[in-house]
């Protein structure tokens, strides 16, 4: 037994190491270890808000430079970008949502160079069939693990993806730290590695050998990793594909509102989820957000104060990202917006929300990667 005790400075310095928690990269560059440190320091205290393809398009405007709906109706730009890579696996020169992946860079490191933060999502084609990623083949999963029939393909996406990761400079030269949420909405039954397509050991296969080979093979050391499942009500539902604390840096889940009338639900729900989440992630020394979140169109004018505020209240999450605003869709005849621009009904609330000094934009961001 040790009777010696430790010096009071160090017994602190200690406490704090482990209440910031430590990502599962070890060789992690020191902006990314950085950007987790102080994310783990502000969760709890305040929520980053996010949106994604901000400054790609908006409401009637499309590859303008400099523009974001949000900072046209706010004055600052959102504190995180959210933008998906689905594309990069079968060299398409843009993405699923017709982004360029040139332009996206660009988008990357404008984020960085504001102090903001980018994370990724990754709609990837069903690897079995080469359909979309809401093709719900059961043989996916299966195909791509280690000795699979597609696995040589699918450690060529995770190339393809390295590549990509590894042009992603700030003006400072260094590498871009980047939230990835790779198997996103694990919880549902809609993608390929969804609960229709494959068992929770196998997911968990899938998302260990995904995040060993851009680590250790590919040498990718600005990742943060995030899992995401959804449609959870329980602690034991949300951990059912859960891979483990030493394969997983971020705990997420998305969540929208569908119809006026279920606004006190939602909020109801998110609350929930968010109370389960944090249990979670106070236990293994996480960070609790929500990756994606909104309600298209928001056509309840006071939404942001009367119901996500409440939502969030009591857990608040270390970010939220509102999902994206392409305007007018000619073939799904639709407006497709989930956050407020100058004129929309509920733009005088979100800026309401924003003065929160809980509630933080890109302004409110303080040397996130120092």
């Amino acid at each position: 037994m040790i009777k010696k005790t430790l010096p009071f400075f160090l017994f602190l310095y200690v406490i704090s190491f482990v209440s910031f928690g430590q990502l599962i990269d070890q060789k992690a560059s020191l902006e990314t270890k950085n950007l987790y440190k102080n994310l783990t320091s502000l969760y709890g205290k305040a929520t980053l808000i996010g949106h994604q393809d901000d400054l790609a398009y908006g409401v009637g405007w499309k590859y303008q430079e400099g523009r974001s709906d949000i900072k046209e109706l706010t004055g600052q730009y959102p504190a995180v970008f959210g933008w998906d890579v689905a594309g990069l696996e079968t060299s398409k020169t843009a993405n699923i949502d017709g982004v360029p992946f040139e332009k996206m860079k660009g988008y990357i490191k404008k984020a960085y160079d504001l102090g903001a933060i980018s994370t990724l999502s990754w709609h990837m084609n069903n690897p079995y069939n080469g359909k979309t990623s809401w093709d719900t083949s059961s043989l996916a999963v299966k195909s791509i693990l280690p000795n699979g029939s597609k696995h040589t393909l699918y450690k060529s996406w995770l190339d393809h993806f390295a590549t990509f990761v590894n042009t992603l400079k700030g003006s400072d030269g260094k590498a871009i730290p980047i939230l990835f949420r790779p198997f996103h909405e694990n919880g549902g039954a809609w993608f390929w590695w969804g609960t229709k397509s494959c068992t929770p050991d196998q997911y968990k296969a899938l998302w260990r050998f995904t995040v060993g080979y851009l680590k250790d093979k590919k040498k990718l050391h600005n990742l943060i990793y995030v899992f995401n499942p959804c449609d959870f009500t329980t602690e034991e539902q949300y951990l059912t594909r859960y891979p483990g604390d030493k394969l997983v840096d971020v705990l997420s889940f998305d969540h929208y509102q569908y119809g006026a009338e279920k606004g006190e639900t939602f909020a109801l729900e998110v609350a929930g989820n968010l109370a389960i989440q944090h249990q979670i992630a106070k236990r293994t020394n996480k960070i609790s957000a929500i990756a994606e979140i909104g309600f298209v169109e928001i056509p309840v004018a006071n939404w942001w104060t009367n119901i996500l505020a409440k939502a969030i209240k009591e857990n608040m999450p270390s970010y939220l990202l509102l999902w994206r605003n392409a305007g007018y869709r000619p073939q799904e005849k639709d407006n497709h917006y989930y956050a407020p621009y100058p004129g929309q009904v509920s733009a005088a609330d979100f800026l309401k929300f924003i003065k929160q000094d809980q509630i933080l934009l890109q302004k409110g961001l303080k040397s996130i990667y120092k």
